[in-house]
């Protein structure tokens, strides 16, 4: 046997062996760990429809590990280090709470944030133009939104004289309540504290403070213990007859009478814009956050009939959605 026989003999014997050995090496699936605070069990799905749109299949090319503080955010810490631990690529969250805990917990891993807070104001990114550090996504900004709702309940409502706030004291909501104050003092609509406290918040205990204050339209402040009761407080809101205005559709779908917000589930597919990206290189401080430029304003009229209330044609006109 002829020097180049047995060389091209190696090189086959070679060429067979590596074989095995690529075959024991798939490609590393992306993993995406996914925070909620407890009150949004659309945004995971949204954000699943998001990625398939962008050709990732769920166990087949990429993993989503979902946690839930239910509504506990003092559990935040450790359902951020158990994602940790498992090495996610990306972070994905709604809860303000949930990422501040991600940003103390890594700074590597990059998060995406669907936030309804200012978060340069939060100091979660330096800017929306360039995030900085390993953050970004979409904010809604809804506190700005505070004095746009307040004026909208009362066009729907022109009798309105004093409004009920409730809400949970944690970081975001307390931001948004001061928003409401200044916006009420302009309008010139009475405000009132229906402060409730998580994990387990007296629902019923400040609808009949409401009563008892003479409280005449209802505003929910949204966070992830609030969001926990979607059915509960619209109901509470038809039994006292209040008219009421939330931060989101699905809560007029629930039964609330009014709701002005972005789209939260169309944001929570946007989020899989930025997965992808950053899954494909790209760094979270060179992606801008994006802000909403549409708004949603939704009425249930089905619900202002319960409650006796009459919504001026002019309003209704201007409706995204009416509910019937």
């Amino acid at each position: 046997m002829n020097k180049k026989v047995i060389r091209l003999a190696l090189s086959a014997l070679l060429l067979g062996l590596s074989f095995p050995a690529n075959a024991q090496q798939p490609a590393k699936i992306p993993r995406i760990g996914f925070l909620s605070g407890g009150g949004d069990p659309s945004a995971v799905e949204a954000l699943r429809q998001g990625l398939r749109g962008l050709g990732y299949i769920e166990g087949k090319n990429i993993v989503i590990d979902f946690r839930s503080a239910e509504g506990k955010l003092d559990r935040a810490p450790d359902l951020v280090a158990e994602l940790v631990q498992l090495k996610v690529d990306v972070l994905v969250s709604t809860s303000l709470t949930l990422i501040r805990a991600a940003k103390q917990a890594t700074k590597t891993i990059p998060i995406v944030m669907l936030s309804n807070s200012d978060p340069v104001a939060s100091g979660l990114v330096d800017s929306l133009a360039r995030p900085g550090g390993n953050i970004t996504g979409l904010s809604t900004l809804d506190r700005e939104l505070s004095g746009k709702r307040l004026e909208l309940l009362r066009e729907a409502v022109p009798a309105i004289s004093r409004v009920g706030l409730l809400w949970v004291n944690t970081p975001g909501p307390v931001t948004s309540f001061k928003e409401y104050e200044v916006a009420a003092r302009a309008l010139k609509i009475s405000l009132q504290s229906l402060e409730v406290r998580g994990p387990n918040p007296d629902l019923e205990g400040a609808f009949q403070a409401a009563t008892k204050g003479l409280v005449s339209a209802l505003i929910t402040i949204s966070n992830s213990v609030i969001n926990r009761y979607l059915k509960q407080i619209p109901e509470l809101a038809i039994k006292n007859r209040l008219p009421s205005m939330y931060q989101g559709r699905d809560w007029v779908e629930a039964g609330g009478l009014i709701s002005y917000s972005a789209n939260n589930a169309e944001n929570a597919r946007r989020a899989a814009y930025y997965v992808d990206r950053i899954l494909k290189g790209a760094k979270p401080a060179d992606l801008p956050v994006e802000q909403p430029t549409k708004f949603e304003f939704v009425i249930n009229l089905k619900t202002a009939k319960q409650i006796g209330v009459t919504i001026p044609p002019d309003v209704l006109a201007r409706a995204s959605r009416l509910i019937k």
